[in-house]
């Protein structure tokens, strides 16, 4: 264990005797997460594990699935993203809905989905890149018959044209703000259910990579901070797209491998910023992507067994230091749980504990092997059954031809039907 290391308080940050809020608060973090290993490591026995509370998670977001308390009225425009979020952690644990569960998820989400196309925040509320990427992706995890058919394709296809922009990106919403989530959110969604052109799509690589910033990330839009939301956003779609032969790839790779806290274990989102539990995925899941990528580069070992960050400390920091007493997980210890951090938290923790790239599949599970999670798919943050079972139904169905162009219409999903897998 990374925290047992003799080298990990030699890791602990050092001001160099330049005191300022930001190294202050990254000492006050560090202190309560050495608390945390302390005392891990000065009770019981030297075999002690840490241990994923997977029933107290699955309690935790059973019950939010039915009841939210008042607090959450502020998240009333990203109700499908609660439902993707607790959906998603309920898959990576293992669990799967009852018959009950599922139809009244798909209800309500077919009440969020417009007649323009597209989902809303809500029944009633105006369609947006956000929540439509939450309710694919949920209903994708679903995943029976009722849960396809409550897409509608074509309109989803128009609603996608009308967030276009002239450059190739997308609006979130109409009149809306266009940053490099809705182009990442578009593209899933068309990819997912086969509703994807390579018309509607043919300059948003090149306006993703506008978004590169110095650093070698992704920033939300041309010319502001690299940070690992929009990182991953940016080279997911890539990918997608067939055109992450554009990235800067030694770039993006060396600013990737600095974001994991060198002694929390946990990611930051950006140069000089506290830990967070959420960045376990958004940074953690660039680099089976990148993985994938550079193996098709010839710039990596085939013989690789490891992705290319400590993936041992990361789980120790999600397990001793994000999991809260009474279930769901934690940006940082002292943090209250939520949906949000319980979702990305796992799922970084599944990239963390599968190596899976060609032929070789490791399991690299901190603790017993009771906390293994299911296999999460890098580029769609589902489970791989799922993405895969969607793509398979969505691809027997003809790509709809909502808008008369010269260009062919595209279906070429199966091509990369998934050449990043986990």
């Amino acid at each position: 264990m990374w925290c047992k290391h003799s080298k990990a308080n030699s890791e602990r940050f050092c001001d160099e005797g330049v005191s300022t809020i930001t190294s202050d608060e990254q000492v006050r973090v560090e202190k309560s997460v050495a608390a945390i290993f302390n005392y891990f490591l000065n009770t019981g026995n030297d075999a002690k594990e840490p241990v994923l509370h997977r029933e107290r998670h699955i309690a935790y977001l059973k019950k939010g699935l039915k009841h939210l308390p008042e607090g959450f009225v502020s998240l009333d425009a990203s109700r499908p993203w609660l439902v993707y979020w607790a959906v998603h952690a309920l898959e990576l644990l293992d669990v799967r809905l009852t018959n009950d569960e599922a139809a009244g998820i798909i209800d309500f989400l077919k009440h969020c989905q417009n007649p323009e196309g597209g989902f809303g925040g809500g029944p009633g509320q105006y369609s947006h890149l956000a929540p439509t990427y939450a309710a694919v992706n949920a209903l994708a995890i679903i995943g029976t018959k009722e849960a396809y058919d409550a897409i509608n394709r074509e309109k989803l296809q128009e609603f996608l044209w009308d967030m276009h922009t002239d450059e190739g990106a997308f609006r979130m919403h109409e009149g809306g703000e266009v940053d490099i989530r809705g182009a990442y959110c578009a593209i899933s969604v068309a990819r997912l259910t086969n509703v994807y052109t390579d018309h509607q799509f043919s300059e948003t690589a090149h306006w993703i990579m506008r978004c590169q910033s110095y650093e070698g990330g992704f920033s939300g839009a041309p010319g502001m901070e690299a940070h690992g939301g929009y990182t991953f956003c940016g080279l997911a779609a890539l990918t997608l797209l067939h055109a992450h032969h554009l990235c800067h790839t030694p770039a993006l790779l060396r600013w990737a491998v600095n974001r994991q806290m060198r002694f929390e274990g946990g990611f930051q989102g950006r140069t000089n910023k506290l830990v967070d539990g959420c960045y376990s995925f958004w940074q953690g899941g660039l680099f089976p992507i990148l993985h994938t990528l550079l193996t098709q580069e010839d710039a990596v070992n085939m013989s690789a067994e490891h992705w290319m960050f400590q993936q041992e400390a990361l789980q120790e920091y999600l397990l001793l230091c994000c999991q809260h007493s009474r279930g769901g997980l934690v940006d940082k210890p002292g943090k209250g749980p939520d949906f949000y951090h319980t979702c990305y938290t796992l799922s970084g923790m599944s990239v963390a504990q599968h190596f899976s790239a060609a032929s070789i599949h490791k399991k690299s599970v901190v603790g017993h092997p009771s906390n293994e999670l299911m296999l999460v798919h890098p580029l769609y943050n589902i489970g791989v059954e799922s993405a895969v079972s969607a793509t398979q139904h969505f691809n027997n169905l003809l790509v709809p031809q909502t808008r008369i162009c010269s260009a062919p219409y595209s279906n070429n999903i199966n091509s990369q039907q998934e050449q990043v897998q986990t």
